[in-house]
């Protein structure tokens, strides 16, 4: 067994992000606690998973500030400040959606950091450009910025699940430096 883990870590290296079956949630928790930064959330398509997520690890409202669930559009316009424009030209489910999305989060809830998330969770609403599981994640911290699309239909609940993970993944490599994330 010793063997093998040494390979898989060889294998793995730094996208190992904990080896003692830490949550994720009490991993990002941990880290941002450990760097003194508040956390906000932007979300549609996983309406307030996320959030839940964050606020089931005891003392997490040292780092975490609160959630707009912005299903509507006119919610993301008005609470998250998305341009109409951008909505009209690009649609909700998009990177630039949620790119706005996590930086209006951040400045309604003054937070140090975000995440966002607006998708096609299905069953139904998938078209021929954005199919059923399509969704578009952001995270942010200060001035950077790390989207990540995620594709494939396997489900609304399993779709919602996903998107929260890797929003969770999406920020906590973003903290790390982003390794794997678009970072802009």
């Amino acid at each position: 067994m010793d063997k093998e883990e040494s390979r898989l870590k060889a294998t793995l290296g730094s996208d190992i992000f904990n080896e003692d079956n830490t949550p994720l949630e009490v991993a990002v928790g941990a880290l941002l606690k450990k760097k003194g930064l508040t956390l906000s959330t932007a979300e549609s398509c996983t309406g307030g998973q996320i959030a839940t997520l964050i606020t089931s690890v005891p003392g997490s409202s040292v780092y975490f500030k609160g959630s707009i669930v912005a299903y509507a559009n006119d919610i993301k316009v008005s609470l998250l400040n998305v341009s109409p424009k951008t909505l009209e030209i690009y649609g909700a489910v998009s990177e630039e959606t949620v790119k706005e999305m996590v930086k209006g989060a951040m400045n309604s809830l003054k937070t140090d950091c975000a995440i966002a998330v607006s998708g096609i969770a299905g069953p139904d609403g998938g078209t021929k450009e954005k199919p059923t599981g399509t969704v578009w994640i952001a995270a942010a911290y200060k001035e950077q910025t790390a989207t990540f699309l995620q594709t494939s239909d396997r489900g609304r609940e399993q779709n919602t699940k996903r998107a929260v993970t890797n929003g969770l993944i999406l920020l906590l490599d973003l903290l790390n430096k982003g390794k794997y994330a678009k970072v802009q």
